[in-house]
């Protein structure tokens, strides 16, 4: 798509959602920048574009940007940096300092790379060391709540935690409001954990569903606001999100949090007294668990088969 069609597009998707340049740019760039993107006089960088097309709940795949020497370099270290964030959450304790130096590593090549006024990459390594920890190991929820606020409000100065729903995000600014429901809900804030997802939840929902990561970053969103629910005893509740993922997995052919979905729905059946049911959701999670690989989860649910139903799945943990 050429600029001046990238312009006209922008331009006519903001006027249809009633946004001002203003509400659009908001903490991206300056509205300037957005009026001479759309009367096609200026090129701003593949991010910013990517931003705005998102905010616009538009994929970015509809427009071709060369990326600069830079950008592509920047791009190449979120993607490892992004790739060690889901090893270190997947990685036994003992493990996760060698990973956390190594991305930290990399964080460090991002910052070099950054420009000063580069608030997009700033909100970016903010919400990696958050989810990472220091060099002297992982943040306190406190202390990473303070950096998640300080992250969101870098592009988005006026979120307020309870009208989520009446701002644009991206899909970077959505991962870091899920990321903040999260510590609160480590940090013992249930409630507060559970009012962020549901409103997060409901806004990917209702904007998001042209992004090309729709599946993976609503499934993600919903199996954390279905654990929290579960977690609070409102076990029909955490059904209808855990169901309404499974959906979404298979619909979209993305499966990976459907093991966790089983999980849930087996653990939540099984409070209920649907033991024939929890059995059934048992099965499927441990299977699936085995087939991705996921040794952990494989022996929590061999674990809670045994001991909540007396069964044992007829191949025990390789």
């Amino acid at each position: 798509m050429e600029q001046v069609f990238l312009g006209e597009y922008i331009r006519q998707r903001r006027k249809d959602l009633k946004l001002t340049q203003q509400q659009l740019c908001e903490g991206i760039c300056e509205p300037m920048t957005v009026s001479r993107l759309e009367r096609g006089t200026q090129t701003p960088s593949y991010h910013t574009i990517s931003t705005l097309l998102q905010r616009l709940g538009l994929p970015g795949n509809r427009y071709f940007a060369l990326l600069s020497k830079n950008e592509a370099d920047m791009d190449a270290l979120q993607k490892e940096i992004l790739a060690d964030e889901i090893q270190f959450a997947r990685s036994a304790k003992e493990d996760r300092p060698a990973i956390r130096r190594q991305a930290l590593e990399k964080i460090e090549k991002l910052e070099q790379h950054m420009a000063p006024e580069d608030w997009i990459t700033r909100q970016y390594i903010l919400s990696a060391k958050a989810s990472l920890g220091g060099p002297e190991g992982p943040y306190s929820p406190e202390e990473r709540l303070t950096m998640l606020l300080e992250a969101i409000r870098l592009t988005v100065p006026r979120f307020d935690l309870e009208n989520i729903g009446l701002l644009r995000y991206s899909m970077e600014e959505t991962k870091i409001i899920n990321q903040i429901a999260s510590t609160y809900s480590q940090a013992g804030q249930k409630r507060t954990a559970l009012n962020i997802y549901r409103q997060l939840l409901q806004y990917i929902g209702e904007h998001d569903r042209e992004l090309a990561g729709f599946a993976g970053h609503y499934t993600m969103v919903a199996h954390n606001y279905a654990i929290n629910l579960a977690l609070e005893k409102r076990y029909g509740e955490s059904m209808e999100v855990a169901e309404e993922g499974c959906r979404v997995c298979v619909r979209y052919g993305n499966y990976q949090f459907l093991p966790g979905f089983s999980a849930i729905l087996a653990e939540c059946f099984y409070f209920t007294g649907n033991l024939e049911q929890s059995k059934e959701y048992y099965f499927q999670a441990y299977y699936l668990y085995k087939a991705v690989g996921d040794r952990r989860n494989l022996e929590i649910m061999r674990r809670e088969m045994k001991e909540r139903l007396g069964v044992s799945p007829p191949h025990q943990v390789p």
